[in-house]
């Protein structure tokens, strides 16, 4: 009889550890798959609320120029190069140039002297949270739209 109870004691413990490991793993893996689901909802949500102010910001400045009815500047697009980097960080370096050229928008294309807009930003170094990234203007395309593209290293 001593022994059936020490073997039920063993069983006990071990059942008893089982399932606390298996609640430690199943809280570790639940906690990995959503804080990845919230790092890429972060992603998002701030890439959209980039877009939502470059909006605002390109919608005033032709409501400004709307009755001008010339050839002028409607939108500015930032083509980031670059081989590593977080999303995060690119989404925000596009934020940051763009708004160096927001004063742009909404001007007569004619006046907008292009050497000074590359200088603006041309060999140029950034700082995103704690890194620094250096930004080489490889090419600039000027129409209705301005199309800049940046290699950053």
């Amino acid at each position: 009889m001593d022994r059936i109870g020490k073997e039920t004691i063993k069983y006990f413990i071990t059942l008893t550890i089982g399932i606390l490991i298996g609640m430690v793993i199943g809280a570790v893996s639940l906690n990995t798959l959503i804080s990845y689901r919230i790092d890429e909802y972060f992603k998002e949500i701030t890439y959209l609320n980039s877009v939502i102010e470059d909006k605002d910001v390109r919608l005033k400045k032709l409501e400004e120029s709307v009755n001008k009815r010339k050839f002028i500047l409607g939108s500015i697009e930032i083509i980031l190069i670059c081989e590593e980097g977080d999303e995060i960080d690119k989404i925000t370096l596009n934020k940051h140039i763009k708004e160096k050229f927001n004063n742009l928008l909404g001007k007569e294309v004619r006046n907008i002297d292009i050497e000074m807009v590359a200088e603006v930003i041309d060999k140029r170094i950034m700082k995103v949270d704690e890194n620094e990234y250096k930004l080489n203007v490889k090419k600039i395309l000027l129409a209705e739209e301005l199309k800049i593209w940046v290699e950053v290293k």
